[in-house]
């Protein structure tokens, strides 16, 4: 889903700066501290712990799917509430995601600010969290993975497609025509050879702390490169 705050609605922008969350903004990523947190809290039991790492671990190496990777990870809230989950997210982000967060993505926020560009986080991760972040940043919205609810609690799936690899570009298009954009005016920050797509699209890609598969490509095609610590 899209979220743009109202109050920038009327400013007229020169180009918009997408950044990706996990890795990106932040040195954590935002699915694995929700799941650490739920643990500590006693609203997971430690075979899920156990399996969420496990699926991560599928991830990583590239043996599974990563869309069902990630489908099967947001399975574990499947009958709790929203409040529960809000809450959750938001201990999590205040213990461990906002604490994480590079300086260096700081300033280029600020910078894209300075020079009348918008902000918006583009990420799989969920509406919570890069609704947090983006308020704390001082960003202009965000673009994220929702989990459907019904009488406010979630069901274990999706609303529409979550927001990772092809669905991410897709989201970046409409958003784009919707503000009247062009792709040669859009920057995005990314660290995942997933994201390909969309850095592929853009015309100021830059690939953050990029893993090998990515910083392969980053060289091959000339795409800026940097490397942020906390």
């Amino acid at each position: 889903m899209d979220h743009t705050f109202s109050e920038d609605r009327e400013i007229v922008r020169k180009g918009i700066a997408f950044f990706d969350l996990d890795k990106t903004i932040i040195r954590e990523i935002s699915g694995r501290a929700i799941i650490k947190m739920a643990w500590k809290q006693g609203l997971i039991p430690l075979i899920g712990l156990f399996k969420a790492f496990y699926l991560y671990i599928l991830f990583k190496l590239g043996i599974r799917e990563p869309l069902n990777v990630i489908d099967d990870m947001v399975g574990w809230v499947k009958g709790k509430h929203e409040t529960e989950l809000e809450q959750l997210c938001s201990d999590a982000f205040r213990e461990s995601l906002l604490p994480s967060v590079f300086e260096e993505a700081k300033h280029e926020i600020n910078v894209h600010k300075e020079n009348n560009i918008k902000v918006i986080i583009l990420s799989s991760a969920l509406n919570y969290i890069c609704r947090a972040m983006a308020d704390e940043l001082g960003m202009d919205g965000y673009i994220c993975s929702v989990l459907e609810s019904k009488e406010g609690y979630f069901t274990g799936r999706p609303v529409g497609r979550l927001c990772f690899g092809a669905e991410k570009l897709d989201r970046l298009i409409g958003y784009c025509a919707s503000n009247n954009i062009s792709h040669t005016d859009i920057w995005y920050y990314a660290d995942s050879i997933s994201d390909l797509p969309v850095l592929n699209s853009v015309g100021n890609p830059v690939c953050v702390n990029p893993d090998r598969e990515l910083r392969a490509e980053a060289l091959k095609r000339g795409w800026k490169i940097v490397n942020w610590e906390n």
